[in-house]
């Protein structure tokens, strides 16, 4: 569905995006975690040899396939739910980066496993994750994710695989001759947009669709980000704001696929920082377990806004990471429940102690689902000065 020429640009963006995910630059022997699934052979291969041939030694490693993983959820039972591979811990203790590949082949074959099971790994797996977080923020980790496109996700976003593949070929710049020129162009663009929005003094925000009525607090020692590096493609600029000031009522109007499941229609209302209730037109009893997981789960951890000037992602494409990024006529707004990123700390994230997060209200979860909404909206700041100013509409930013 790529071509081989497409497959060997994409390898030089995701290297862009690797390199630019980390504050210090990889050196000669860094390890690097190759992650991928099985139809993304080809992307992983590439991506192998460019890595080998910058000194760095990659570390390939194939996800559970769809059987694989629909056999542990189904079979295993409290122990091995809950299992970790003996060294786990060493492997995520000395990479240096990482590099994941999404190429599902199924997208709803966990439907009729319980969500508590789910949960349960997950939240078993959290610690593993907690060790990267803390080497990123030392700045000794970078990470990257991209998508390849399959029949499966072609399918269940309505398109066919030559349709599929285009878009991510288009949303990519694959088609240019030389992608990683475009994306450099667009990280300066993003970064004066965040320089913008980071010298407001943003008391609050207000976001308001047909759906959506919904208050945020950035809080104290924000900054926004974008561009990062971090996945590929992103038009996001983001913050993760603090839980406890979000209100009102949030509409996600994209479906999402996690863990082998669709919820589509999800309907949100927050009071004093917390989800009190939750409903969706499609798998509610799975979300409801979702937010359930940790005391974190139900809480907000990231905003997000998308500028539909930047962004070529013109369809629904069944994967958050292109979902989250959709510019289309209106530009996306999405928000996360679950976890926080402390990356959005306008100081030193080494100094951010679990204590002092708390006290930030970083929000600290086994979750972090994005919920995505593509209304037409106005988003409006509350300055500390006492104005109110637009910060967002029809699908871009005011600046």
């Amino acid at each position: 569905m790529l071509s081989r020429v497409q497959i060997e640009k994409y390898a030089d963006v995701l290297l862009w995006g690797l390199a630019t995910s980390r504050v210090r630059p990889y050196a000669p022997g860094d390890v690097i975690l190759v992650q991928f699934e099985l139809p993304a052979l080809r992307l992983a291969e590439a991506v192998y040899a460019k890595l080998l041939a910058r000194g760095l030694n990659p570390v390939p490693r194939l996800t559970l396939t769809t059987p694989m993983e629909t056999a542990f959820f189904r079979q295993a039972d409290a122990a091995q739910l809950i299992f970790q591979a003996p060294g786990q811990d060493v492997l995520h203790e000395h990479l240096h980066g990482a590099m994941h590949v999404l190429a599902p082949d199924s997208l709803t074959h966990l439907s009729g496993i319980d969500a508590k099971r789910i949960a349960t790994a997950a939240v078993a797996r959290k610690p593993l994750r907690d060790i990267l977080v803390r080497r990123e923020e030392a700045g000794d980790f970078g990470w990257t994710l991209c998508l390849f496109p399959t029949a499966e996700l072609a399918k269940q976003a309505g398109m066919t695989s030559r349709e599929y593949a285009s878009q991510v070929a288009d949303a990519c710049f694959l088609r240019e001759p030389d992608p990683v020129s475009v994306w450099r162009k667009l990280y300066d663009e993003v970064n004066a947009i965040r320089a913008w929005l980071n010298a407001l003094p943003i008391v609050s925000l207000h976001i308001e669709s047909a759906h959506v009525d919904l208050h945020v607090t950035p809080g104290a020692n924000r900054r926004w980000l974008g561009l990062s590096g971090h996945n590929i493609p992103s038009f996001e600029i983001f913050t993760s704001p603090d839980w406890r000031g979000t209100r009102g009522r949030y509409f996600a109007d994209q479906p999402s696929y996690r863990s082998g499941n669709r919820i589509q229609g999800v309907r949100l209302t927050f009071e004093d920082g917390r989800v009190t209730e939750i409903t969706a037109e499609q798998g509610e009893d799975f979300a409801r377990k979702q937010l359930a997981m940790d005391a974190g789960a139900a809480r907000l951890g990231e905003f997000s806004l998308t500028d539909r000037r930047f962004s070529r992602i013109r369809r629904f494409m069944a994967n958050t990471l292109f979902d989250e990024n959709f510019g289309g006529e209106n530009g996306n707004c999405h928000v996360a429940v679950g976890s926080s990123y402390s990356d959005t700390y306008n100081g030193d994230p080494r100094e951010l102690s679990p204590a002092r997060k708390d006290e930030l209200g970083f929000n600290d979860s086994a979750l972090h689902w994005d919920l995505v909404n593509t209304e037409p909206k106005r988003v409006q700041a509350h300055l500390a000065d006492g104005r109110d100013i637009t910060l967002y509409d029809d699908g871009q930013f005011a600046y």
